[in-house]
C-alpha cells in the first residue's frame, strides 16, 4: 500500500508507492544531447557575452579574454536588474515593487564537452568558491534579502537552449517561500526543543542508513523521507551551519567530491537524467522580527538534486501533494550499490 509522508522540513505531505513498484530502467526522458552550433559561454567566445562580473583566471590573463576556470556574467535576457530602487507600494489590495535584484550565470568550466559530473573535483571545487565569492559580494547590498544558486541540466529540468554547463544566480529583495517555509519549521522545532531539526534528522539517518547514498568526513547525502521526487537527494554538511558562506577550504574539497560522486551514480543508474540542483541557504540577517533571533542555531543549509523523470499532471498542480513512484529507501538502495 501506498503511504501518505510529512516533510518535517516543511510540513508538505507527499505520497509515496510501494516498494519496488518501478524500477531504474522504467523512467524515459530526452537524453542529453550537447548542442554543436555557436556558443557563447565557450573560451574565446567572451565577446558574446555581458563583460564578466567575477572569474576565476590562469595568473596573467586579462578580464573578459581565455584564460578563465570559472567565469560570470549577466544574463544576457535579464529578469532582474541590479540598478534602480525596490518602491515597494500597494495596487489596491495588492504589493508590488520594482524588478530590482540581480540575474547572473556562472559558467562553470570553459570546456564545451563537459557537464558538472565529469569535471574533476578541484574543478567543482572552483564553481563552489564561485558561489560563495557571489554570495558574499551581494550580502553587501541592503536591497538584496536572499540568493538562489540553482542548475538546470536537461531538457526536462528547464535547460532548453543552452547546453554548455552553466548555473545561474539570482539575487531577491524578498525570501522565496519554500525557503521560508523551512525557516519556521525549523524556528518552530528549535522553540520547542532547543536543537536544529536537521541536525537531529542527519544524526538519526547516518544512525539507521536506510537513505544514506553516499558520505565523507564533511557531507552526508540522503534520500530524504518524504522524497517529493523519484530519486531526490540532499547533501547535508554534518557540522552544524546556516550560511553556505562560511564554508573553509576543507569543506569545499569534500562538498565537491560527494556532489560528484552523486551526480555520477545518478548518471550510472538512471542514464544521465535531467536534473535541478539548488543551494537552499538561509536570508541574509537583516533586521527583523521572530525567526532572526535563532536563525543561526536553528536553519542548516543544503544542497537538493530533484532528478526530473515524471512531470506534473493536474493532482500535483491542483494540491500541492507530489506523488513519488519510488521510494527513498529503493532510491538510496539503487544509489549507495
Amino acid at each position: 500500500m501506498s503511504q501518505f509522508r510529512k516533510d518535517v522540513f516543511t510540513g508538505r505531505w507527499v505520497i509515496v508507492a510501494e516498494a519496488d513498484v518501478v524500477r531504474p530502467s522504467d523512467f524515459h526522458f530526452k537524453k542529453f544531447v550537447r548542442g554543436t552550433t555557436f556558443c557563447p559561454f565557450c573560451e574565446t567566445h567572451e565577446a558574446s557575452t555581458p563583460p564578466e562580473i567575477f572569474a576565476i583566471r590562469q595568473t596573467g590573463s586579462p578580464a573578459d579574454g581565455p584564460g578563465w576556470v570559472v567565469r560570470v556574467v549577466p544574463n544576457s535576457q535579464l529578469r532582474l536588474r541590479v540598478e534602480g530602487e525596490l518602491r515597494r507600494r500597494p495596487e489596491g489590495f495588492h504589493d508590488l515593487m520594482n524588478g530590482v535584484g540581480a540575474d547572473e550565470i556562472v559558467a562553470e568550466t570553459p570546456r564545451h564537452d563537459r557537464s558538472l559530473h565529469e569535471l574533476e573535483v578541484n574543478e567543482i571545487a572552483d564553481v563552489i568558491r564561485t558561489y560563495v565569492a557571489r554570495i558574499l559580494d551581494l550580502e553587501r547590498d541592503k536591497r538584496i534579502r536572499y540568493v538562489l544558486i540553482f542548475k538546470n541540466h536537461g531538457v526536462e529540468a528547464g535547460a532548453h537552449t543552452i547546453t554548455h554547463s552553466i548555473s545561474e544566480l539570482m539575487a531577491l529583495p524578498v525570501t522565496p517561500g519554500l525557503i521560508k517555509a523551512k525557516l519556521m519549521a525549523a524556528r518552530d522545532y528549535f522553540a520547542l526543543k532547543d536543537r536544529c531539526i536537521y541536525c537531529d534528522v542527519l544524526h538519526q539517518e547516518l544512525r539507521e542508513r536506510r537513505r544514506l547514498i553516499a558520505e565523507n568526513d564533511d557531507f552526508a547525502c540522503l534520500a530524504p523521507f518524504a522524497s517529493g521526487y523519484p530519486f531526490e537527494a540532499c547533501v547535508f554538511p554534518k557540522v552544524h551551519s546556516s550560511a553556505f558562506s562560511r564554508i573553509n577550504a576543507v569543506q569545499i574539497e569534500n562538498l565537491a567530491r560527494i556532489l560528484r560522486d552523486v551526480l555520477q551514480r545518478l548518471d550510472h543508474t538512471l542514464g544521465g537524467p535531467p536534473y535541478n540542483l539548488s543551494l537552499q541557504d538561509r536570508p541574509f540577517l537583516r533586521p527583523r522580527e521572530g525567526y532572526w533571533k535563532t536563525i543561526e542555531e536553528d536553519f542548516h543549509w543544503h544542497l537538493e538534486i530533484l532528478p526530473q523523470l515524471i512531470g506534473l499532471t493536474g493532482f500535483e498542480r491542483a494540491s500541492w501533494f507530489s506523488y513519488n513512484p519510488v521510494p527513498p529507501e529503493t532510491a538510496a538502495r539503487c544509489l549507495s550499490g
